[in-house]
């Protein structure tokens, strides 16, 4: 049986300012849904993505913003955080981890560029939207064997 991630649910108070920064984003606007009693989800799909987000009010009781550690998976990290900080969105600078892991919320093992050597799966950039979902930017380069 395969298992296939489609769509993440991000929870924001405010649907209509979202929307607005994932416009910025240039990512595919799918669906933008509205309902009675002020219902709205908007589905959006990173650009080159299967998966799809939806910014949504009310499909959801997690609090709005809460969303963290959703990774966007890229060939050039550096390349990646310039053309979001191209577009008006706040971007952490490249780093690593100290301990060659991957992010935590505890920021003080982070090393300020690329991983050593570059290695694959080890350097990230972090954004977030106006309510605070986070996304990390990871690179990627050579998957581990098995993946695709």
């Amino acid at each position: 049986m395969d298992y296939k991630l489609e769509v993440i649910v991000l929870p924001v108070a405010d649907v209509a300012a979202a929307k607005a920064f994932y416009d910025k984003l240039d990512w595919r606007l799918d669906v933008d849904l509205k309902g009675e009693g002020g219902f709205r989800a908007v589905h959006y799909t990173p650009t080159g993505s299967p998966a799809s987000i939806i910014i949504s009010s009310g499909l959801t009781d997690a609090a709005p913003g809460s969303t963290r550690g959703t990774y966007l998976v890229v060939d050039d990290v550096e390349a990646a955080r310039a053309d979001i900080a191209s577009r008006g969105i706040e971007v952490t600078e490249v780093f690593h981890e100290a301990d060659g892991g991957i992010p935590t919320p505890n920021t003080e093992g982070r090393v300020p560029g690329l991983a050593p050597e570059r290695a694959s799966y080890f350097s990230f950039a972090i954004f977030k939207d106006p309510e605070g979902n986070e996304f990390i930017l990871q690179e990627i380069t050579t998957r581990f064997p098995g993946r695709v």
